[in-house]
């Protein structure tokens, strides 16, 4: 056997699969301990904190005030996980860890829907189902989220369950009633689960990408896939409603107006959440999201059009499948459909971030991998390679993780300066910003945010504000957040002397006095 041989029979054997797809666990739970970044992180790990120490699970607040942006999936994960390891940064970031592994358990079943029997691994030999789930494992969009304490894995798992379960029901054949049912009732349940992850995106983004794939391949939905509508939608709603029922009989029109008014239409519709982007914005964040599998999506993109211009061309859309190529092609219409609604749907939004589009991810990594894996199969050099690229990214994210996080999530957070008042006997004393609002400290200073009469952070806009907080305090001390380049404006006010008590990042720490 020669060593490019050896090479591929070691990349195809169980103890190469096993170690691989055990690093991939490791890489999705290592480092999960770093400072809560950004703003969304520790604003969303607070609400759960919240909810945890009262023992609520319908009600969302922060800082003792309603919270309803965001629907109660994340919570939950968070809350459950508070439970098991204590509030912390690795609890409440350990349901999007699982939710990212879940994506690609979800994608390892997509790619076993379409083998043509139970023993044929295909005509590669490469196993399309382990094929997929390696890149997803290994794919950056996939990676990054799945490390953060933020809604977007958290919808884009419940999506790839309820999509794949829909493909799965649709290629089973007459004889195949069970297996058609299961998939089905997966497609379902797990539509309602995205509607409490996201909101009612959960259950638009199912029902037009799948009526987008049945256009695009010319085929009906069989008569079973009609029927099911008629039990499957109560299901759906039935599991959306363990949260939104509750929320509604709690607090009412409240909850319609912040939670569908506000943070649904008027957040696609204007600019009100500040988060504007170009109409282009998501063409380029999405090929991005596939490093390091990139050129094999642009391959795979562009396949699936020519097999979709094929299909309007060349006769029924159903017709028996004559070669491999054909067998995959319904896998591949219905990943361009699933990628392209949320890709046009968000692309048409007022606000956009980068997260919004996850939910195509798993789409391009199916389009990226069938390209990958007919590229491979032309010689076992390639084959190798692709493998190997999969380990080296996992390893990359090691390092960056273990060298290059830790210091920058230091700058980011106010964790540091949280440490720095508690070491100082100050650990007890309320917070406000000066000249500034930091959302990281929700998570950092939970519970001692001074605060508006509408529940937002209190901001002095400078120096004369100070003394009348400090008497608002009964004239005793309070911890100020500032940019570091305003420390130079702490002591102008004479009725009030200020210490800077630690740096971090470009954010600092003062204690205020009256003098």
């Amino acid at each position: 056997m020669t060593k490019m041989g050896s090479l591929v029979s070691l990349s195809r054997s169980p103890l190469f699969r096993a170690g691989f797809f055990l690093l991939a666990v490791f890489v999705f739970f290592f480092g999960l301990t770093v400072p809560l970044l950004g703003p969304d992180e520790p604003r969303y790990s607070q609400v759960a904190r919240e909810m945890f120490l009262r023992s609520d699970w319908v009600t969302p607040t922060l800082g003792g005030f309603h919270w309803f942006e965001k629907p109660a999936l994340l919570y939950w994960l968070q809350i459950a996980s508070y439970n098991l390891f204590g509030v912390s940064e690795f609890a409440a970031r350990f349901g999007s860890a699982l939710f990212g592994l879940g994506t690609a358990v979800c994608l390892y079943f997509a790619g076993n829907a379409v083998r043509r029997n139970r023993t044929d691994s295909d005509a590669t030999g490469i196993n399309l189902a382990e094929w997929l789930a390696m890149m997803a494992v290994s794919t950056l969009g996939i990676l990054v989220f799945a490390r953060g304490a933020s809604f977007d894995i958290i919808l884009t798992f419940p999506l790839t369950a309820s999509l794949v379960g829909y493909f799965i029901a649709d290629r089973s054949g007459v004889d195949e009633t069970r297996k058609a049912y299961a998939g089905l009732a997966v497609f379902y349940l797990f539509m309602g689960i995205a509607v409490i992850a996201k909101g009612l995106v959960g259950i638009v983004f199912p029902f037009a990408i799948v009526a987008f794939y049945h256009v695009l391949s010319r085929t009906f939905p069989s008569k079973r896939v009609l029927l099911s509508v008629f039990w499957g939608v109560p299901v759906a709603i039935a599991a959306a409603s363990l949260w939104y029922l509750p929320m509604y009989l709690r607090h009412g029109w409240e909850f319609i107006d912040e939670f569908f008014i506000q943070h649904h239409f008027q957040r696609y519709t204007s600019n009100k959440y500040q988060h504007p982007q170009p109409f282009h914005f998501f063409f380029w964040v999405l090929p991005l999201m596939t490093l390091p599998w990139l050129p094999f999506f642009f391959g795979g993109v562009w396949r699936a059009i020519k097999q979709i211009i094929s299909n309007f061309t060349s006769g029924r859309g159903d017709a028996e499948p004559s070669d491999e190529s054909e067998t995959l092609k319904p896998l591949v219409i219905f990943a361009f459909a699933w990628m392209s609604v949320p890709l046009v749907f968000f692309s048409f939004s007022g606000s956009k971030l980068p997260g919004y589009i996850l939910p195509s991810v798993p789409a391009a990594i199916i389009l990226a991998g069938v390209f990958a894996r007919q590229f491979a199969a032309r010689s076992a050099s390639r084959e190798v390679a692709i493998r190997f690229v999969a380990i080296a990214m996992l390893v990359v994210v090691i390092g960056i993780i273990q060298f290059a996080l830790p210091s920058f999530a230091e700058n980011d957070s106010v964790k540091k300066l949280a440490a720095a008042a508690e070491s100082r006997g100050f650990a007890e004393k309320p917070v406000a910003g000066f000249l500034t609002i930091n959302h990281n400290a929700e998570f950092y200073f939970s519970g001692r945010l001074f605060r508006t009469e509408e529940g937002r952070q209190r901001k002095l806009n400078g120096p004369a504000d100070i003394p009348p907080l400090l008497r608002e305090n009964g004239g005793e001390p309070v911890l100020l957040i500032l940019r570091q380049e305003h420390i130079q404006h702490l002591n102008k006010d004479p009725e009030a002397e200020c210490e800077v008590i630690e740096t971090a990042g470009e954010y600092a720490l003062a204690i205020a006095r009256l003098r």
